[in-house]
């Protein structure tokens, strides 16, 4: 049996992270969920990140899951992080993660450097500050299928309703230091929605971390440099 992949998305939906677990399935039994609300998925009301986070946990041992690969990016990046955290409070024996690999994850607050508001963002504006090459990023909303604008509205819906408008969580960043787990955390050198200056604290808050940065990518370097991004995960994961 392979080991476990666990690939978690961010606010954008599971398509921001197919090519990854496509990419992890070639080793990996890779598990990657749609989050509640999601894709039209049904939410679950009064949910939170960190609920959320200890469902996906609690489900790993029932697969007999051992050192689990989880694998974040941005909302999804917060989720393992906590998902980490909540691994570390259990007794060594019950623990079930093995790696953390964080992509440009929201979750933490680096004094200085505001999570960009990414709710006032038109669709010009989030791929500006999202991406390196803004206009492969753009997607006019008045060129896409009406189903695809309720779509994406119905994942900012979602986005919202687990981070708020801050996208953060005050006391993560010195949570972090219990993480008992090597970690990765990835970050891509043109993000301005979350700096590389919180991949570094991200990094620097993890007792057992390295820091890749990857040049001429935004906030989804696995899409714009896939294959510089798929190999500091794939050295990592080793």
């Amino acid at each position: 049996m392979n080991p476990i992949a666990l690939v978690l998305h961010g606010g954008g939906g599971p398509a921001t992270v197919a090519a990854l677990a496509a990419h992890l399935a070639e080793r990996f039994e890779v598990v990657a969920p749609t989050h509640p609300g999601w894709n039209g998925t049904p939410p679950v009301p009064g949910d939170t990140l960190p609920a959320l986070a200890a469902r996906y946990l609690a489900a790993l041992p029932e697969r007999g899951a051992r050192d689990v690969l989880v694998v974040g990016s941005s909302l999804g990046g917060w989720i393992a992080a906590e998902m980490a955290v909540q691994d570390a409070a259990r007794p060594a024996a019950e623990r079930v993660l093995g790696r953390l690999v964080l992509i440009d994850a929201v979750g933490v607050r680096v004094e200085g450097e505001p999570i960009r508001d990414f709710f006032s963002l038109d669709a010009r504006g989030l791929a500006e500050y999202a991406w390196f090459d803004a206009e492969r990023g753009y997607q006019d909303p008045a060129a896409l299928p009406p189903e695809r604008v309720a779509a994406m509205r119905g994942n900012a819906a979602a986005l919202r309703a687990y981070a708020g408008t801050t996208m953060h969580d005050p006391s993560l960043l010195g949570r972090l230091g219990g993480v008992a787990v090597p970690a990765l955390v990835v970050w891509g050198a043109a993000d301005r929605i979350v700096t590389p200056a919180y991949g570094r604290a991200l990094a620097a808050a993890l007792p057992d971390a390295d820091f890749v940065l990857i040049e001429r990518a935004g906030h989804l370097p696995h899409l714009e440099q896939p294959a510089e991004t798929l190999a500091a995960i794939d050295a990592a994961a080793r």
